[in-house]
């Protein structure tokens, strides 16, 4: 793996985190979008173990291959459904928010594991 892919994947990995971290920590920025748009309460605690467990598993990837690509497959798949949530919810000024979240995650899976 080049250098770039490493650094890629692990600020990926830092960027995700923090996230997982902000939802598990109910932070106000975080959590409000998420009432706005409808999410039970009772989600938040699996979405945010979710997008922490993603971010291990891309830096798991770094050791074992397969677990990053699956890790990075995941974490995709997680923010196109927060894309689907927002867009369903009509709030098309935040949908940017999961798209910067999901971009990293594209490009580390690229330059890492299918470059």
């Amino acid at each position: 793996m080049s250098t770039t892919a490493t650094v890629v994947t692990v600020l990926t990995a830092l960027w995700v985190g923090f996230s997982a971290f902000s939802l598990l920590r109910r932070a106000e920025w975080v959590v409000k979008p998420l009432t706005d748009y409808g999410v039970p309460r009772s989600w938040w605690p699996r979405l945010g173990a979710a997008k922490a467990a993603g971010a291990a598993g891309l830096l798991a990837g770094l050791f074992v291959p397969a677990v990053g690509v699956l890790a990075g497959i995941c974490l995709i798949l997680y923010f196109t459904g927060a894309v689907i949530t927002v867009l369903r919810a009509r709030s098309y000024s935040t949908v940017v928010f999961p798209l910067l979240y999901m971009g990293p995650v594209i490009a580390a899976l690229v330059l890492g594991h299918l470059a």
